[in-house]
């Protein structure tokens, strides 16, 4: 079976006046279906500029990025969105929701970009918050919501066009210690379920919690660590 994600020196550049800054620099790794890995790195390491390639919001300037066996770097940017709606579910560090609407109305809304039909949108967004235990919440406005039912709402929302790869940008960053312990539960009956998770993290205790742990630095992956099973 080929490989959910498969990159092979990725490079990513931008021009600085007359300087060429290398953001990624020859990266290269492979995730399988139904894994749940931690990218790791400080500020300016270049994971944000990963994030963006694996999620189809930006294209290398040199190496082959292939998704569930696409080869998407050359795609037009129709073709890209077209992706990124079907493949990719995106949870953010600041939920990124919207504020007048329901939880179910904020789940719901890709689905609209699909142009599925409301009854249906509707019984999927409360498919989808029940997933994340939020059915009784449905109703609810962000401003009524504390931090983590705001970032479970964001999941649900990632999770209801049952996409290819959840990627999760900092998302207990906003978090309490015991908040970011529910959320990383939550992460890990996901993946028990079977759905593959990519965490981008700068906190080594995040990434710990992840059986495998990719880090990077300058542009460069430096170690891929995975847990021994139990």
């Amino acid at each position: 079976m080929s490989p959910l994600i498969e990159l092979v020196d990725i490079a990513r550049y931008y021009q600085m006046g007359d300087e060429r800054i290398a953001a990624l620099d020859g990266v290269s790794f492979a995730i399988d279906k139904g894994e749940m890995v931690a990218i790791i790195g400080t500020s300016g390491s270049g994971k944000s500029t990963l994030l963006n390639i694996l999620g189809c919001l930006d294209t290398p300037s040199r190496g082959s990025y292939r998704l569930a066996g696409r080869d998407v770097q050359g795609l037009s940017d129709d073709e890209r969105a077209y992706v990124r709606n079907r493949q990719i579910g995106f949870v953010f560090q600041s939920f990124q929701l919207l504020t007048r609407a329901t939880a179910i109305k904020n789940v719901a809304l890709p689905l609209v970009y699909r142009g599925v039909p409301a009854k249906e949108r509707a019984a999927r967004a409360q498919k989808a918050l029940d997933r994340v235990g939020l059915a009784h919440r449905m109703h609810h406005k962000p401003f009524q919501l504390s931090g983590g039912q705001r970032q479970r709402t964001a999941i649900a929302r990632a999770l209801v066009s049952e996409p290819s790869l959840l990627l999760c940008d900092e998302p207990t960053g906003n978090l309490d210690s015991a908040t970011t312990e529910d959320i990383m539960a939550l992460f890990h009956a996901l993946h028990a379920e079977g759905n593959t998770i990519l965490i981008v993290t700068h906190e080594p205790e995040i990434a710990a919690r992840c059986p495998r742990s990719i880090r990077i630095f300058d542009g460069k992956i430096v170690s891929d660590e995975r847990k021994a099973a139990a």
